[in-house]
Parts: C-alpha cells; structure tokens; sequence
C-alpha cells in the first residue's frame, strides 16, 4: 500500500500548476536581431539582360540637357535622315546660358514633347527622333528601370540564330515618351504682313536666336511608348526586322566598392536606409546611406558606412502609407 502511495506522488509533482506557463526551449525573444552582415568590398559591374527585336525607324527621344526653359527652332519634317548632329532646340537656365538639344546623325524629327517656352527639367524628354532604317528596341519592365535608368557604358547584342555578340550603340533616353507634335504651319509673311506703305506691322519675334519664327512646318507626330532601350547596329550586320534579340547592357562599374547584399538595404537607387546592429542587447538604429550601382545581389553604399558596421538583414521596412480617409 506504501507503494502505492509513493507512485501517485511522484506522478503529481510532474504537472504544471495552473499558476505557471510553459516555455519553449532555445527561441529568442520577439524582435532579436538573428542574422547580420558586415559590409564588404569588391569590384562591382551594373549587368542586365534584356529582349528585344529588330525594328524599323525606332523611335526615340532626347532629354534637356538641364533645368530652364524649352525654346524650339523651327525645323521642317523630312524623311531624309540628318549628316551631322542638327540643332533642334534650345534650354534656357536661370542665368541666361543657352544649351543645344541635338539629334543625332542618322535619324530624323519626330515631333516635340512639350509646348513651346515651357518649363524642363535635366533629364527630361523634350523632343522625339527616329532612326532611319534598322534599330534594335527592348522594353524595360518597372523593376529594371532604376537600374538602367542612368548613362548606359555599353550594350552587346545576340541576335537569335543570327550575327552576335556585336556592339550596339545606344541612342537617346529610355523614358517613355508621349505624342509628339509638330506644330501646324504659321501664316505666310505675304498674309500677315500689310501692304507697302503701311505702318505699325510687329516685327516677328523669334523663339531663340536665329531660329526664326515660333512655328514649324506640320508632319506627322510621335506615338506613345512604353519605357524602351533603342540601339544602332553595326553597318556590316546583317538586320531582318522582326528578329529576336538578346541584348547585354551594362550601365556603370565601380572598382573596390563598399557593398552590402541586397535583402539588407531599404532602396536600391540614390538613397536608401539600413538597420545597424548595437551593442550586446542588438539594438537595431536605422540609418540612411547613399546608393550605387547594384548587380542585383549587392549593392554599392557610396556614404553612410565606413565597413566595420553590423547589419541586420533583413533591412528595415519602409513605413506603409496611411489610409486614405474617404470622406462624404
């Protein structure tokens, strides 16, 4: 009977008071920063592949070369492709200083993007061109246009059981561009102008400095389009439109550059932010850093870090936008 006794005891201290909770063995708290990083160096090149295809007479567009007022020259349409780089108009700065916009050799206008004397800014698409004859054109997802959004080094392309690699040189931006215009022809001198003798006529005033009256003669204008990459082939290739193409893009390479993977950093173009990791307890601070170039797995911190920083991965989250209040 003792016995007896013995076993339910041992049986009963084994349970959990109702007072108590039960733990889980080996899990951090809440919130513990489990994975880290440190900075690292190494030689960084911005590579992206795209599809494209052969086309003809590509669109494409030019940017201001800097933030001012758009003034156009007066130019006719012709289907005749410029000889040398042809000034189409001009960005008036804050301090009087005119710069040229020019298209290139071999293309044609198309049309222009914005209104007359309206305000640009550096890097915006203000006029349309073609590319007479063959071109390669690849459209550019969301996901890709920050990273090839800058100056493109260079583009190889493979055409799909055809000439390749070859060099394609890029032409113009790859923003997407909307309708151009070119604007309707302006009354004659002979309508606009009384007849001899006559006093009080305005003199006409031109849009830039010998460029000569506001108009232009009328022509066809551009179609929207999506973000694109356009490109000329060598002469000696051999082109047939419609052709599939697999073009190699690389837009910047940074020798010895401070990097951190991807999944650490909050942005990947300009700024950004990252989570350091401090002292014993792994207190996350977050802070900004400024971007590079990325290869899609790393990605280049220009300012912020010195190298010997703790990271946490995965990088802070961007806070969400508030709901929008629907009022009635």
């Amino acid at each position: 009977m003792g016995v007896a006794v013995v076993a339910v005891t041992v049986v009963l201290s084994g349970c959990t008071s109702e007072g108590e909770t039960a733990q889980t063995p080996d899990l951090e708290a809440r919130g513990t920063v489990l994975t880290t990083v440190q900075p690292a160096r190494q030689d960084l090149t911005n590579q992206i592949s795209l599809s494209g295809k052969v086309t003809i007479n590509p669109l494409f567009g030019i940017v201001a070369p800097a933030a001012g007022e758009i003034r156009y020259v007066s130019r006719k349409p012709s289907t005749r492709p410029v000889e040398r780089r042809t000034w189409v108009a001009s960005v008036w700065d804050e301090n009087g200083i005119a710069r040229r916009v020019e298209i290139p050799i071999g293309s044609v206008l198309a049309g222009r993007l914005m209104a007359d004397r309206s305000p640009v800014s550096k890097g915006m698409p203000v006029v349309s061109a073609r590319q007479v004859g063959y071109g390669i054109v690849a459209d550019i997802d969301s996901a890709q246009a920050y990273r090839i959004s800058g100056s493109v080094e260079s583009v190889k392309a493979q055409i799909k059981n055809g000439p390749g690699p070859f060099a394609c040189e890029p032409i113009g931006t790859i923003a997407a561009l909307p309708a151009g215009t070119l604007p309707e022809p302006q009354p004659t001198a002979a309508a606009t102008t009384p007849a001899a003798g006559a006093s009080g006529a305005p003199a006409p005033v031109p849009t830039d400095p010998g460029a000569g009256d506001a108009g232009s003669q009328g022509g066809d204008g551009s179609e929207p389009t999506g973000l694109r990459l356009v490109c000329a082939a060598p002469e000696q290739i051999r082109l047939i439109n419609g052709s599939d193409v697999t073009l190699d893009v690389i837009t910047g390479r940074a020798a010895n550059a401070l990097v951190l993977p991807v999944e650490a950093v909050a942005g990947l173009q300009g700024r950004g932010k990252v989570d350091l990791v401090i002292g014993q307890d792994k207190r996350r601070k977050t802070i900004d850093v400024e971007l590079g170039i990325s290869d899609g797995k790393v990605v280049e911190i220009k300012k912020g870090l010195v190298g010997n920083e703790t990271i946490a991965v995965p990088g802070p989250n961007l806070p969400t936008a508030a709901p929008t209040e629907v009022t009635g």
